[in-house]
């Protein structure tokens, strides 16, 4: 099985580039900051500049490698999700499910250590980059070397192609049950893990109001808080589209007539499926509005109090957007990937639906409706999530409810958003229609 993997990909590839991107892009940025180990590790380091490194390196840790799971776990569990027949046929023809779990995770794999390899190179050159913008802000020495060394390589390796495994493994056994004709059961991983994140988020959160307003750590606290309780809704995506479809549905229904009553069915068969986008634009959401609003917040804080910001102060603004920018932007990417991975199966079903009589309009039509569904879903929960921890660090820092920068910050985040959900969604279904309606139903799915 592990020859028929690595024989799928060569004959394949297509089907694979965008969990090769998002292994590519994970291992990148884990591999980037992990080469701060190496460098503060090395000889001659001062011990401030050995401190800041160290801390740069420690807090995308958990982030990276966090976000590389859910990276991958998205595009892999679509890819699977579109190999139904194909399973199907593998156990019609004597394949064991303990096989076909070899094959798929073979394959995953396979592509994982590919980008990891990949991104070797991109990853070097990012370190000299972050190692400059922490000279030129004053929080490393101008005599530190950049070293990209054995933390930096094991660690992106080994995550990244963990990562493609356990999510691989998880999503093929799911297939594997349904190909077998098994009742789906709730994940009960699942809901465990997605309460544990809310319950610690939420602790994280209610923390802050036993620090003091002058506390150098008071952003931290909020800040993981908002950010578990993205990941806490995340994890239970499916569940929350299900809900959120059912009272909408009178809406959409209004708004778009007979045409959005069937997207709103559709929807909801394709709940699973779709919970794969919603994941990224809840995290990508949260974090971007939470992170940005607090440190507007502490900013102004600042510049009100008349007093001079310290090296300190500004260190950990630079330090705080690097690091969002980073994972704000792979966050943004592993939304296009996996809409561009889920639309672009699709084009069979667009084939049957002209067939049956819609025009190509009404196919993009339903696309940009099932877009903004996804859309304010998934800025509703996040930005839930984010308020979580804008509201206490704010009456903590500023004595006040209420951040004052207004509603700018959150309708930018709001507008990449969309412009990423709708731009991939409607560019991808484009393409898709043009395929003749006759030929696209003869296609495998």
């Amino acid at each position: 099985m592990l020859g028929l993997a690595a024989r799928s990909v060569r004959q394949r590839p297509g089907r694979f580039l965008a969990t090769l991107l998002s292994a590519f892009l994970g291992a990148a940025i884990i591999m980037t900051f992990n080469s701060m180990y190496d460098t503060a590790g090395a000889s001659g380091v001062d011990k401030v500049s050995s401190d800041t490194l160290t801390t740069a390196a420690s807090v995308v840790g958990g982030y990276g490698t966090l976000l590389v799971f859910f990276a991958v776990a998205s595009t892999l569990t679509v890819n699977v999700r579109q190999r139904t027949e194909e399973i199907d046929l593998l156990r019609s023809t004597g394949a064991t499910p303990a096989q076909i779990k070899r094959m798929v995770v073979g394959e995953a794999v396979v592509v994982a250590l590919v980008g990891a390899l990949l991104a070797i190179g991109p990853a070097m050159l990012g370190g000299r980059v972050l190692l400059d913008v922490f000279k030129d802000s004053g929080q490393v020495a101008d005599s530190v070397d950049p070293s990209f060394g054995p933390i930096a390589l094991m660690s992106g390796i080994d995550v990244t192609v963990l990562a493609a495994a356990g999510a691989a493994f998880l999503a093929v056994r799911r297939a594997t049950r349904a190909a077998a004709g098994g009742r789906r059961k709730p994940g009960r991983a699942r809901t465990v893990a997605s309460w544990a994140a809310l319950a610690v988020g939420a602790l994280a959160v209610c923390s802050t109001f036993a620090m003091k307003a002058t506390d150098a750590a008071l952003m931290a606290a909020p800040a993981y808080g908002a950010i578990l309780l993205s990941v806490g809704f995340a994890l239970v995506s499916t569940r929350l589209l299900r809900t959120v479809l059912g009272r909408v549905e009178p809406l959409v229904t209004a708004l778009t007539g007979a045409s959005g009553y069937l997207t709103v069915r559709n929807m909801r068969q394709r709940a699973a499926e779709l919970s794969g986008v919603l994941m990224p634009l809840i995290l990508f959401t949260g974090m971007a509005t939470a992170t940005l609003y607090m440190q507007a917040v502490e900013n102004d804080a600042i510049k009100a109090s008349g007093l001079t910001r310290s090296i300190e102060d500004k260190n950990l603004e630079t330090l705080n957007f690097t690091v969002v920018g980073i994972i704000v932007v792979f966050a943004c990417i592993m939304l296009i990937n996996s809409l561009y991975a889920a639309t672009s199966y699709r084009v069979r079903e667009f084939g049957q639906q002209r067939l049956a009589g819609a025009t190509p309009a009404q196919v993009l039509g339903t696309v940009a409706v099932e877009g903004v569904v996804l859309t304010v879903t998934g800025v509703f929960f996040g930005t839930l999530a984010a308020l979580a921890g804008i509201l206490p660090f704010t009456a903590v820092r500023t004595d006040g409810l209420l951040p004052g920068q207004g509603l700018g910050i959150w309708i930018t985040v709001v507008a990449v958003a969309t412009a990423a959900t709708l731009v991939t969604s409607l560019a991808t279904a484009r393409r898709g229609v043009r395929v003749p309606a006759v030929e696209a139903v003869a296609l495998a799915a």
